[in-house]
């Protein structure tokens, strides 16, 4: 790998590093796998991985002494190996800014929604009652005002960007899409498509018959790519 000693992937099962080990495969990349299984108690990573960074969480890589975190970043880095990738549009492209739209989307507003709606249902089912039943009508309010139509408009929108052209970065398969692999999982997995989305149900179908990311499930090794709470 041009400009990377050797590159670690530190790879949590069910978390967002299986969008790491994706692109590694798309790239044909060479690189270590270790992976970690999530702690049976607390569901929360091992000792040994949060250890790797300060934040704790997946994915993590490492390069020699150096250690980095969150996804875009480390997507970046290892495409900054790969300058003729097509994983990432050059600027003056057609599909640049498409691509950067929904790379950034993916983590600034999808990921970030979704989490927010995690943290309601967790709060909501971990606290005792009454007061879980004070915070659920609280919290149905919440997702109604906030959570479901900001997911709606977003789905909205790329149920029309995949009308227009079969990936979220363009034509071709970009970092835009195996950025959003994760939270798109996520979202299908709680039925958010069942009622229509014909084009996501579309790029669905083109992702998992895809060669290299087969290759990364069958590495990662579980029934599902997200975790379930």
């Amino acid at each position: 790998m041009p400009g990377i000693a050797m590159l670690t992937l530190h790879h949590l099962e069910y978390s967002q590093s299986v969008r790491i080990l994706w692109l590694l495969e798309e790239l044909g990349a060479d690189y270590q796998l270790k992976s970690y299984r999530r702690d049976p108690e607390s569901n929360l990573a091992p000792d040994d991985y949060k250890a790797l960074s300060p934040l704790g969480t997946a994915p993590v890589v490492t390069d020699g002494d150096l250690v980095l975190a969150e996804s875009n970043a480390i997507i970046d880095y290892i495409l900054d190996a790969y300058p003729d990738s097509a994983l990432r549009p050059a600027p003056g492209s057609a599909d640049r800014a498409r691509h950067l739209f929904w790379f950034h989307a993916a983590q600034g507003s999808l990921m970030s929604t979704q989490m927010v709606s995690m943290v309601l249902t967790l709060l909501e089912t971990r606290t005792p009652w009454p007061i879980s039943a004070l915070l659920k009508a609280i919290f149905g309010q919440v997702r109604k005002l906030f959570v479901n139509p900001r997911l709606d408009a977003l789905f909205g929108q790329m149920e029309k960007d995949l009308a227009e052209k079969p990936f979220f970065g363009g034509d071709n398969l970009t970092a835009a899409d195996i950025t959003l692999v994760y939270p798109m999982f996520a979202a299908r997995d709680k039925g958010a498509f069942e009622l229509g989305y014909p084009n996501i149900g579309r790029w669905f179908d083109r992702v998992e018959s895809m060669e290299s990311f087969r290759a990364a499930r069958a590495k990662d090794d579980r029934e599902r790519i997200t975790f379930r709470f």
